[in-house]
């Protein structure tokens, strides 16, 4: 037995913010931007948006996509980093918002990684028959921990979110494995340092701007091309496959770099990669799952296709997933045009 992924969905703001208007608000350029990161412009949700409210909307749109109906959900796990508030969970404020009243709530917190640590942990509990039918929604507003003046990381991030319905299945197809990995060593490479324990919210680190997100960024673009490179190797020899039978790589829409360097080391032609970054940006958690519907939608996964999702995270944290479609059964009348 294990999971497969029955519906996908996805919500962003509606408010963009271009190249061109952070311009206007720091010492940047639209030119040096795309250069940089590839991003030319991300989404950033209303003052009244919590992350709740836009997982609420993801996982609506992905319930569109089959006969299952929120009162069958057994469990819902948000991956974020940017909840609600502190406690209680942003999931329970998912379930109370879809009605599923018999469902168990949780969130992941594994920054950019936590969709694929959300992935396996459903899956390790549809395969041990604890549950049949998850909820995974990464949602995130990283607008709301973004220094605006700070032009080295606001020019970087949106808010969004992206949803999938998950049900047990014992045919070949659906979550093949999925791979998880960390060194909290390196933590201080991207983290945010105020509001917990080690430094509670007082005048003085709200002074030094300690409840925004910080960020070495070259220090973890190296970091992150040489992890997830062995990674996706460490993937595909697992399951016996070579690069060339992955039909697509869905990577975290981190920057357009890191996305480029990976492919080219492990010998991915670019059309052979999804990417929505240019009109995104990073939206951590969310943005896997964000591009996995695109993908759907566009008709990019096709019958008995091999994708690989992977991602590279704050903790630090990196994770794959590997997943295979089934192929379609025909109907009598297709059957017969076939003949």
């Amino acid at each position: 037995m294990r999971a497969k992924i029955i519906a996908t969905g996805h919500y962003v703001p509606e408010r963009i913010l271009t190249n061109s208007d952070l311009e206007n608000m720091v010492d940047t350029s639209d030119e040096w931007i795309r250069e940089r990161s590839g991003i030319r412009e991300r989404r950033i949700a209303d003052e009244k948006e919590a992350a709740s409210d836009l997982a609420c909307e993801a996982a609506k749109n992905a319930f569109k996509k089959t006969d299952i109906k929120a009162k069958d959900i057994e469990l819902v796990i948000v991956a974020t980093i940017t909840g609600d508030m502190p406690f209680p969970a942003t999931a329970c404020h998912l379930q109370h918002k879809l009605g599923l009243k018999k469902a168990a709530a949780f969130d992941i917190n594994a920054a950019c990684s936590g969709f694929l640590y959300g992935l396996s942990v459903a899956d390790g509990f549809i395969r041990s028959g604890t549950y049949k039918r998850i909820l995974l929604v990464g949602a995130e507003l990283i607008s709301r921990i973004t220094d605006w003046e700070d032009r080295t990381t606001c020019v970087l991030f949106g808010d969004g979110a992206g949803a999938v319905i998950l049900e047990s299945t014992e045919e070949d197809r659906g979550i093949i494995s999925t791979h998880l990995r960390s060194d909290g060593s390196m933590w201080e490479l991207l983290h945010l340092p105020g509001g917990g324990s080690r430094y509670p919210t007082s005048k003085e680190t709200i002074k030094k701007k300690m409840h925004y997100l910080k960020m070495k960024g070259n220090e973890t673009f190296k970091v992150a091309v040489r992890t997830l490179e062995s990674l996706v190797r460490e993937t595909l020899e697992e399951n016996k496959l070579k690069v060339s039978q992955l039909s697509l790589l869905i990577p975290h829409q981190a920057n357009l770099r890191i996305i480029q360097a990976t492919a080219k080391r492990l010998g991915i032609p670019m059309d052979r990669v999804f990417m929505n970054i240019d009109r995104y940006g990073n939206t951590s958690a969310a943005s896997i799952p964000i591009a996995l519907d695109e993908a759907v939608r566009e008709g990019r996964i096709r019958d008995e296709d091999y994708i690989l999702l992977e991602a590279f995270g704050g903790g630090l944290t990196w994770a794959s997933a590997l997943i295979k479609k089934k192929k379609k059964k025909m109907t009598n009348d297709q059957i017969s045009i076939t003949k």
